[in-house]
This record gives C-alpha cells, sequence and structure tokens, in this order.
C-alpha cells in the first residue's frame, strides 16, 4: 500500500507498522525491557530513519519501513501494515478500507478483534457492530470464520484503532545478541550456515571463522565461504569471515602416512580446527563454538568420533544444533534461508581425506599418537 486513498481520510487515518514479538513477552520485566531495547537498536542498524515505540508485546514503526528488511530481523515474529484512527471514526473509515482492500471482489469474510485496555464493550459487541456494518455496505457478502476469502484485523488499544488484512510471517526467535557471541567454524558447505543461523536466530552474534588448511585447500572453497557469510548477513548484517590459515595438517598428515596411521587425519584435521577456533573465541569473547555437524552423516561424526573430536574443544562450550537433522531437514533450512545455492556452488573439496577414513577412533589411542607427532608442538595460527 502506498500513499493515502484520499486527501480527507489522510486527516483521520495514519500509516504504521506493527511489529509482534512472541517469546520476549514470556521474560521478567528487567529481561523483557533489555531484551525489548536489543530488538529495537536492531530495527534500527538496519533502517536508521525509522521512528520506534513500543507497548507491551507490540512494537510500531513509522517512515521508511522495507518490509524484506524486517521480515529477517531476529526476534520479530509477524508484521503488519496498519492504519491507525481514532475509535470514533471508525465507523466512516471502515467501509472506504474494506473497498480498498478488495472486498468487493470476494464473497466470504471474517473479522478478527483484538481489545486491549478497559471498555463499556466486549469484542464480540464489536465484531458484530463492525460486520453489520460491513454487510450493509456490501450486501453480497457473508460471514465464514472457518475459511474466509478476506480476514479484517481490528486491534483496539484505549481509545485507537489499527486496521489491517495481512500478516506477514517474519524470522522469529530471540533478538540477535541477547545471548552472547559464538565463534562459528564454517566450511562453506551446507550445514555449518545453517548451523550457525540457527544460533543466530536463539539470540547468538556470530563469528565465523574458516581454517584454511594450506596444500589440501585453495581459493575456490574460500570464496564459496565468503559467498555464503554474505548470504547470512541479511540475518546479522556486518559480518565477516575470519579466514585463518594454517599449515598444521600438511605436516600431520605427513607422520600420520608414515605411521601407517592415514586413517585418522579427519580426526587430527578436526581436533586442530577445533583448538583454532577455542583460541579465537578466547581472544574475541566468545561463549562458545557452534558447528554444522550432525550425527552419522560422514566418517568424522560418529558417536565415537564425536567424544574425540569434543575433547580438543574441552575449555569451551561446543554447540552442535543439527546433531539429530537428517540432510533433507538442513537442506529445507537452508533453501528457506538463501544459502543453498551457494553452498553447492563449484568449489573443490579437501585433498586430505584419506581412502578409509577411520569411524570408531579411542580418544586414549589419538591422545598417544598426538603426543609423539611434532606437529602437535606447532603453535595455534592466531
Amino acid at each position: 500500500m502506498q500513499g493515502t486513498f484520499a486527501v480527507g481520510r489522510s486527516r483521520i487515518m495514519k500509516r504504521q507498522w506493527l511489529v509482534r514479538y512472541s517469546e520476549i513477552f514470556l521474560k521478567s520485566d528487567p529481561v523483557r525491557r533489555q531484551w525489548e531495547k536489543i530488538l529495537i537498536e536492531n530495527i534500527h542498524k538496519v533502517m536508521p530513519g525509522v521512528h520506534v515505540r513500543n507497548e507491551r508485546g507490540r512494537i510500531w514503526l513509522d517512515g521508511e519501513v522495507n518490509p524484506d528488511l524486517l521480515k529477517n530481523i531476529f526476534g520479530i515474529v509477524s508484521f503488519s501494515e496498519v492504519e491507525h484512527i481514532r475509535l470514533d471514526m471508525i465507523g466512516i473509515y471502515l467501509p472506504d478500507f474494506c473497498r480498498h482492500h478488495g472486498i468487493e471482489d470476494v464473497k466470504t469474510f471474517a473479522l478478527k478483534i483484538k481489545r486491549v485496555g478497559t471498555h463499556d464493550f466486549t469484542s464480540n459487541d464489536k465484531a458484530i457492530e463492525y460486520g453489520n456494518l460491513i454487510q450493509k455496505e456490501f450486501p453480497h457478502l457473508r460471514v465464514n470464520l472457518a475459511h474466509p476469502e478476506m480476514e479484517i484485523h481490528i486491534e483496539i488499544r484505549a481509545g485507537e484503532v489499527y486496521l489491517y488484512d495481512n500478516v506477514t510471517k517474519a524470522v522469529g526467535g530471540l533478538p540477535l545478541g541477547v545471548e552472547g557471541s559464538l565463534v562459528a567454524l564454517v566450511s562453506g558447505g551446507i550445514d555449518s550456515p545453517v548451523a550457525a543461523w540457527m544460533m543466530m536466530k536463539r539470540g547468538c552474534l556470530i563469528l565465523p571463522i574458516f581454517v584454511a588448511l594450506d596444500t589440501f585447500l585453495d581459493e575456490t572453497t574460500i570464496a564459496r565461504a565468503e559467498r555464503v557469510i554474505e548470504v547470512l548477513a541479511r540475518y546479522q548484517p556486518g559480518i565477516r569471515l575470519t579466514v585463518i590459515h594454517d599449515s598444521y595438517l600438511a605436516e600431520a598428515k605427513k607422520e600420520l602416512v608414515s605411521r601407517g596411521l592415514d586413517k585418522y587425519t579427519c580426526i587430527f584435521c578436526k581436533r586442530r580446527m577445533y583448538r583454532v577456533a577455542t583460541e579465537f573465541a578466547r581472544k574475541n569473547g566468545a561463549k562458545g563454538i557452534v558447528t554444522g555437524e550432525s550425527l552419522g552423516q560422514v566418517a568424522s561424526q560418529t558417536l565415537d568420533n564425536l567424544v574425540v573430536l569434543t575433547d580438543a574443544a574441552s575449555d569451551i562450550p561446543l554447540h552442535r544444533p543439527l546433531i539429530g537433522y537428517d540432510k533433507e531437514e538442513t537442506v529445507r533450512i537452508a533453501r528457506e534461508i538463501g544459502t543453498f545455492t551457494e553452498s553447492i556452488s563449484n568449489a573443490s573439496g579437501c585433498k586430505a581425506v584419506p581412502q578409509g577414513p577411520s569411524t570408531k577412533a579411542k580418544l586414549e589411542t589419538i591422545r598417544e599418537i598426538e603426543a609423539k607427532m611434532e606437529a602437535s608442538s606447532m603453535v595455534l595460527p592466531l
């Protein structure tokens, strides 16, 4: 909807945006106020010219609102463009609102009344009154509460009314940043961006890193990871990928091959990545690490191997939001959030993967091998 219907009506109505949140409402008053403040700050970051005010359970926006940006702000469950009028003017304005929104083209309708505050009438009283008003103006209409062709929402707050006919679903979750930050190990494939996004949705700022295994990866893989992070910037504006080059695996693999232990290459590779991520988190004040591992999906993600990997990040919480997901579920989310296309774009794979990777590594065995390897003394590349 652009502009006003007519000059006369512009004097009695005001265009606004009604923003709804869900989980924030359940918090104690001090937490709710703090999280509302963070949500409002996040709205201002992507739409700095918009005026924001809030009431309990609602946020109101005035100005040039971009709905494509609004729907990607974590903490917002839905929103509507509304027309704001005084309660005593609704009898004049409601028929024109309905006409402008296409009620003449449908045969059935329903009214959804929400009322906040103390009034000398009930919501049902107003549903009957306004329903009769609409049917008098448009006698072809029938009420159908179960499956109406058009729904008209009327929200009454004290002496004010907000009219709308559309509810746009947003990303939901918690406001970005309320839970602090996490380091995300990002490969650029399908899983790790989805895992990072899922923790964003739970209020975590993501610090994505790509551990570049020198000699085994090339620039195409790094470029793909960077493109994936650019997609995630829709949800966390300003997010940037940190690329950390590390020559550890080249040295470690030589030793493993020479000792006939090549099957453990992926285990040693990921344990190194975990250690790099742990140190990066420590230096940047992050509260944990997030990875895209899913139980049993590849050789390094068996239950036995995950025990061995987790040991390398024992100093910091490790989050695996996809652990119980199958590939189809992860792909569905990747498509929904927009990362899938970039995640399957051309890039070379890791050239260090052995022909027969171990699926049942033992922690004691890996620790013993590490203790005897010269590569284990290599300083972390941070």
